[in-house]
């Protein structure tokens, strides 16, 4: 099909193309054989609206294979697998006829509050940025777009309409910034969707500097902007910033004002000309990608790969005494709703109507070949009389007391955690906790399952021996899970967000979610384990935490850099247990006498690599690096620190295995100097440097029988003065008493001359 030029539309026509023509349609126009396309929800899965259903879709899409919620899928830290689980996601969206899904979704965690936490990847943005791109590739390669959502600073549900996310430069390009970053310049998902909140007060939807200077101008992106489903504020400013598609429909209503701003020449018609010309790109790229997967569904091998991709999720936290995995004729009692009701995916716009649904409870029985008993245990319902929770409570407890092993299936019901508002708080439900103290009492052989979107406070972590965290595992849960307690799949996940004590200990517990519309972003740079660690706190489980059923040995780490200025990271990795294992090999840096803050060590490079018993092999990873550098704010660009790296290799970010030194060349970073520039800044100058140090020689020798006078013997004058401004160097003179000193015309002469690169200002 041919594409028009926009050059080929009316201004009305052009116009009509920036907005939708219903929930999940863009605009045709079919004089000129412009057709519409549609896009809808995932990002686990595709949710697609049947004909005739209700306008959201929620209650009625056409059945899909629900993927583990990234919540789950980013615990695996498996770039491989998480590209096949796109392609797959891009199979079923190509085979619907839809032309962009709705995702990923790769927001930071910044507190474990948010209630749509289970749509995102880590904390981490190095996790968040390499995971999503690799979503992104597997999806596009079959023929349709993504949508990388939600851009940007959008992590939190409350007042999400209009909050402003207040947040500083550094953290807000080297956190919160930073995966989007990568993803774009990796992957150049088809389109970017704007969040609802503003950012430092701006509207994200309007705001020029993030949609245009930043994605596009400094990253180089391609695609098309499109709103979040009502994030638009004032049509005609969100166009001219960069904001291309709006959806859903306005009715005309905004197409109107956009013709009639560029009528009255408030509007320049070339910034429609940009936008209309960017959706029908997206409707070319629909339309040159239609078709490339002829179905039908192969429904069982997607269930297939989404039971794979939850066992590659699950992480085990704890195995004390070697609990897990489970003999098969072992005598297993299977306590809590869950296991026979799972928790597969959070509430919201990205819920799926699964083409099946397994449970854990039938899927143990169906692995196991000793007596598996059931009981309920606890009940989800909103209201349970004191009489039925100690009868269920009862129940359980006998038959824990009658079997070798309890499993405990504990989790956080679906109403706690919502696209559209955020928890109040990370503990379980009460009843639950009583359930297990009872539990424990009959038969410590006990293993907890827990099914959750966020994070949860594990206040029994010290007296249970075997924890597995099972997130939400998507439709193939069920069988995921039995295959992990049984061995049948050894766990490989990691932790992608720590798991702290106690709420009150997270690093945005004084400043979530704000008040009066705003939300003040304090803790910083200091997000996940960055503020744990810097803060030596205790905490649960550490970010990168997870075990295995083998163990793992770590040769002595060596790091180069290569031509391109990027480091090369290789060690060595043994299995030294019994059986086939996977391990998660993460790299970290850090700077000792940084000129400016840090975390005591960053995330940088990670892989996935299996292994055999006894087999080792030696791993590569690449730190980028682009991926070294902090945002400068006085120069507003990135710059790589010069000095010697700590390059870190461990299996956890407090489970370090070797280290190595590796000396990394700085960028150059010449400030121009003002009067308000510090002496410490003056002397560091290649110009003025050695010319101020010869008049500071000469005016501390006039103050050094007065200095000595008033200050204590030892008193270093050097570093009092290092923030002195070169502006109030003349102030020497009369502390000299001898006419020491310089004159406002003597410095700003040598300013001039140091910003012209050595050259008198008269030259």
């Amino acid at each position: 099909m041919s594409i028009p030029d926009v050059t080929e539309l009316t201004l009305e026509e052009k116009a009509s193309l920036t907005s939708g023509a219903s929930f999940w349609y863009t605009k045709p126009i079919e004089r000129a054989g412009v057709p519409a396309i549609m896009v809808t929800d995932g990002p686990h899965g595709l949710r697609k609206q049947r004909e005739g259903g209700d306008h959201l879709g929620l209650g009625d899409s056409v059945p899909a294979t629900c993927f583990p919620p990234a919540v789950g899928l980013g615990s695996s830290w498996d770039v491989d697998l998480i590209h096949r689980v796109g392609e797959a996601l891009g199979t079923e969206t190509s085979i619907e006829n839809v032309a962009v899904l709705l995702g990923p979704g790769i927001n930071i965690k910044r507190s474990p509050l948010c209630g749509r936490n289970f749509e995102y990847l880590s904390e981490d943005p190095i996790v968040s940025g390499v995971l999503g791109a690799a979503i992104v590739r597997g999806i596009q390669s079959k023929g349709v777009g993504t949508s990388l959502k939600h851009f940007a600073a959008n992590n939190q549900e409350n007042d999400r309409m209009r909050a402003s996310s207040d947040v500083d430069p550094r953290p807000l390009r080297e956190i919160y910034l930073r995966g989007f970053q990568r993803v774009v310049e990796d992957a150049q998902p088809w389109t970017v969707m704007c969040s609802y909140n503003r950012i430092n007060g701006v509207y994200a939807s309007e705001d020029p500097w993030l949609l245009t200077q930043v994605l596009r101008d400094e990253w180089g992106y391609e695609g098309l902007v499109v709103s979040d489903w009502g994030a638009v504020n004032e049509r005609v400013p969100g166009l001219a910033a960069g904001m291309d598609l709006e959806m859903p429909s306005s009715g005309g209503v905004t197409d109107a004002q956009i013709v009639a701003a560029v009528k009255d020449g408030s509007l320049d018609e070339s910034v429609v000309d940009v936008a209309a010309g960017r959706v029908l790109d997206l409707v070319r790229k629909a339309s040159e990608g239609a078709g490339s997967v002829a179905g039908p569904l192969d429904v069982d091998a997607h269930h297939a790969l989404a039971r794979e991709a939850g066992g590659r999720s699950i992480v085990l936290l704890k195995n004390e005494g070697g609990v897990l995995p489970l003999a098969r004729d072992a005598r297993v009692a299977v306590i809590g709703e869950f296991a026979a009701s799972p928790r597969y995916q959070g509430a919201g716009s990205s819920m799926i109507n699964p083409t099946r649904l397994d449970n854990a409870l039938d899927e143990i029985r169906a692995l196991a070949t000793g007596d598996v008993s059931y009981a309920q245990g606890f009940s989800n319902a909103l209201q349970v009389s004191d009489d039925d929770a100690t009868a269920l409570r009862a129940e359980a407890v006998a038959a824990a007391e009658a079997a070798e092993v309890a499993v405990v299936f504990l989790g956080l019901p679906a109403r706690l955690e919502s696209e559209g508002y955020d928890r109040e708080d990370i503990d379980l439900p009460a009843a639950q906790l009583e359930l297990l103290d009872a539990v424990l009492d009959a038969n410590p052989n006990t293993v907890v399952v827990l099914s959750n979107g966020g994070v949860v406070a594990l206040p029994f972590a010290g007296r249970v021996p075997a924890i597995l965290e099972a997130w939400l595992l998507g439709q193939a849960g069920g069988g995921a899970t039995a295959d992990v307690l049984f061995g049948e799949v050894n766990p490989s996940g990691k932790l992608t967000e720590t798991i702290p004590v106690r709420l009150e200990d997270t690093p945005a517990y004084l400043d979530f979610p704000g008040e009066f519309s705003h939300v003040r972003y304090g803790e910083g740079l200091f997000v996940g384990y960055r503020w744990y660690d810097a803060r030596r706190m205790d905490v649960a489980f550490p970010f990168g935490h997870g075990l295995s059923y083998t163990s793992f040995a770590y040769g002595d780490a060596a790091a180069q850099v290569d031509a391109d200025g990027d480091v090369e990271v290789t060690v060595a990795v043994t299995n030294t247990g019994p059986v086939a294992g996977r391990e998660v090999v993460q790299v970290y840096t850090s700077l000792e006498g940084s000129q400016v803050q840090r975390a005591p060590r960053e995330l940088k490079a990670f892989a996935s690599v299996a292994l055999q018993p006894g087999e080792t092999q030696t791993v590569t990873l690449t730190v980028r690096r682009q991926d070294l550098a902090y945002w400068d704010i006085r120069a507003d660009r990135w710059v790589v620190e010069g000095g010697s790296y700590t390059v870190s290799v461990g299996a956890s970010s407090r489970d370090i295995r070797s280290s190595v030194e590796v000396a990394i060349e700085g960028d150059a970073v010449t400030l121009p100097l003002t009067r308000t520039s510090s002496l410490g800044e003056v002397l560091r100058h290649p110009v003025a440097g050695p010319i101020v140090q010869a008049m500071i020689a000469q005016a501390m020798g006039g103050m050094a029988d007065s200095a000595a006078s008033i200050m204590p013997e030892g008193v270093d004058m050097s570093k009092m003065m290092e923030s002195f401004p070169i502006g109030r160097i003349g102030m020497m003179a009369g502390l000299a008493g001898d006419g020491a000193g310089a004159s406002p015309e003597m410095i700003d002469g040598l300013i001039a001359m140091a910003n012209a690169g050595g050259v008198p200002a008269q030259a």
